[in-house]
């Protein structure tokens, strides 16, 4: 299916940034989760990237096709058609606007809430507009990558030999989980041809607030993350994959054993990207600290106590490439004696 560009007049200023070429990630870790020592390089990948990919995994791939195969007719959609789901409250359609802090991309999304207990306008207007077949392909995804999620969030608990063994995957399966599902869409960009060695930005570097993302897209590569040493680095696409990004939340939960990673996604000038992405957040009320059986006695814990809420509202305010943790973080003084 040919997908027509509506984002034309995005401003290329803002979204325009030096090249400084990226090596391709050849060693993704990458996680089977039949096999029996999964915890293990599960452990070591939340520890050194914050990212892995899961392969032999329990998501029907019907579910995926046909998702994917819906996605593409919504973005097709004449763009006064799409604005009925929009603009994003933050739920509903989008493009070019990321956020209502001056984050722009080459980008046009929907995000819908996955928590029935909570009720979006937008949401809610976005399943006016769309046929059922839609809406039946969203929720029977939604429901197979969550299972996925609770799946690794229990490896994990494994992992860290953290008891009840659902501590981290109960958040999710909980009736108020914050829990969110965004599909994006970046259009091919012929332009990029003519920008002379540089990148136009379809999503700019951020990381996940939640406890765990999981993504899936198609056969377009774009997808970079940030090592611990600073070196952007590309990740080759894997339709039939999925691959998780450990949150901000999950990063606190563990006092700082496992980092959130820092992605982006720049845009391709042949072929356009669609990703799904299942956002796993915990109840707005919950208290967000580290694990008391992951703490030594001696460990103290590098952040402030915080709520869900407070955390996710302090990140709305920012933008994507501020390090929001670091409003959270504790401050240690030392005093040093001068002879």
């Amino acid at each position: 299916m040919v997908v027509q560009s509506n984002l034309s007049t995005l401003n290329h200023c803002s979204s325009i940034e030096t090249r400084k070429p990226a090596t391709v990630l050849d060693s993704i870790p990458s996680i089977n989760l039949k096999d029996l020592e999964s915890k293990t390089h599960i452990m070591k990948a939340c520890e050194e990237y914050g990212f892995f990919k899961v392969v032999n995994h329990s998501v029907p791939m019907e579910f995926i096709a046909k998702l994917e195969a819906q996605a593409l007719e919504f973005f097709n959609l004449p763009q006064s058609e799409k604005d009925k789901a929009g603009p994003p409250d933050p739920f509903g359609y989008g493009s070019k606007r990321i956020g209502s802090n001056g984050d722009v991309g080459w980008i046009e999304y929907l995000l819908l809430n996955t928590n029935p207990q909570v009720t979006s306008l937008k949401t809610l207007t976005v399943f006016r507009e769309t046929p059922e077949i839609f809406w039946s392909a969203v929720k029977e995804y939604i429901e197979a990558v969550k299972l996925m999620a609770c799946e690794v969030l229990e490896l994990i608990a494994d992992g860290l030999k953290i008891e009840p063994r659902d501590t981290l995957s109960k958040l999710l399966k909980d009736e108020n989980s914050d829990s969110c599902f965004r599909l994006n869409h970046y259009p091919p960009c012929p332009e990029l041809q003519a920008l002379s060695g540089r990148d136009l930005v379809g999503f700019g570097e951020h990381t996940d607030p939640q406890i765990i993302s999981v993504l899936r897209s198609n056969s377009t590569s774009g997808l970079q993350i940030c090592l611990k040493d600073g070196v952007w680095v590309s990740v080759p696409p894997d339709e039939t994959s999925f691959f998780i990004n450990v949150g901000d939340a999950l990063q606190v939960m563990t006092n700082g054993r496992f980092k959130s990673v820092r992605h982006r996604v720049l845009a391709n000038s042949h072929k356009s990207r669609v990703s799904m992405i299942y956002f796993g957040g915990p109840p707005l009320s919950e208290k967000i600290v580290p694990l008391t059986s992951l703490m030594g006695k001696q460990e103290e814990s590098l952040y402030k106590e915080f709520t869900w809420w407070e955390y996710k509202t302090s990140a709305y305010k920012s933008r994507l490439a501020d390090y929001r943790l670091g409003l959270f973080e504790k401050k240690t003084h030392q005093v040093q004696a001068i002879e």
